[in-house]
């Protein structure tokens, strides 16, 4: 599979599963576009660091994916976008009657609103590109959902809906937009919270995986954020053009159950 002459657009891509998605789409000969809410020197190292070991274009553009006026412009400053990567996210965890109104907002606004924003500014380049594609990065919570996370998995089943409503609007079109549904996935910021609960159940590092942090996924195994960019090539690809509107679960067979 060859992205070459791509440009992709990750939308909160300095780390965890958006640079993961980033890398595999240089790998595969995109020109990416990094994205999050800072604009640090090491933003701008980290998009060097990736056109240097891909061989490939690679930016930073800071957007603030709360903002929508700030999403659309991220589209216009990417100087290109004929893949649009959905993957901004955030969480917070709280019974609905105790859930603060501006985690939801916030929750709403970076989960769900952004992509409608970020699409809407999208779509009519990949048209004129004559190419497109949409990938969201959405949840197993997408699909199912778990107690006291209730912005979370409101707003990932929006994002499934929106992929939906997006593939429909383009189906006679060269453009496509498909969702992906990780489960839980190893990331940094999982990693970091791995002691922490180590210490918490007295158990090694391999039984918390397994029988804590792994319960609800019937793999007892991570997905890493490898695969995860490994999906998004594929939906890129030429073997996917007849799939759109519909959703993979990377989840080790969770939503199976």
């Amino acid at each position: 599979m060859t992205l070459k002459g791509k440009t992709a657009v990750i939308t909160g891509s300095n780390s965890g599963i958006g640079l993961g998605v980033a890398r595999e789409l240089a790998r595969a000969g995109a020109n990416v576009v990094l994205n999050s809410f800072t604009d640090r020197d090491e933003d701008h190292a980290l998009a060097a660091s990736i056109a240097e070991e891909f061989g490939v274009e690679a930016k930073y553009v800071k957007a603030d994916m709360s903002n929508g006026d700030e999403c659309r412009a991220l589209i216009e400053k990417a100087g290109g976008c004929d893949i649009l990567v959905n993957n901004a996210g955030i969480q917070h965890v709280s019974p609905i009657d105790e859930f603060p109104v501006d985690k939801w907002n916030a929750i709403l606004a970076i989960n769900l609103s952004s992509a409608f924003h970020t699409t809407a500014a999208a779509l009519p380049v990949m048209r004129a590109r004559g190419w497109g594609r949409v990938v969201n990065i959405a949840s197993a919570h997408g699909l199912t959902a778990s107690p006291y996370k209730s912005a979370y998995v409101a707003a990932k089943h929006g994002v499934v809906g929106l992929t939906k409503v997006t593939a429909l609007e383009t189906a006679e079109e060269p453009i496509t937009c498909n969702a992906i549904c990780p489960g839980y996935v190893l990331t940094p910021l999982v990693e970091a919270q791995i002691p922490d609960t180590m210490a918490k159940y007295n158990m090694g590092r391999e039984e918390v995986i397994k029988k804590v942090m792994l319960e609800r996924q019937p793999s007892r195994e991570f997905a890493t954020v490898e695969q995860l960019g490994g999906t998004t090539v594929f939906l890129c690809s030429d073997a996917a053009q007849q799939i759109t509107g519909t959703t993979i679960s990377v989840d080790g067979g969770w939503t199976a159950l």
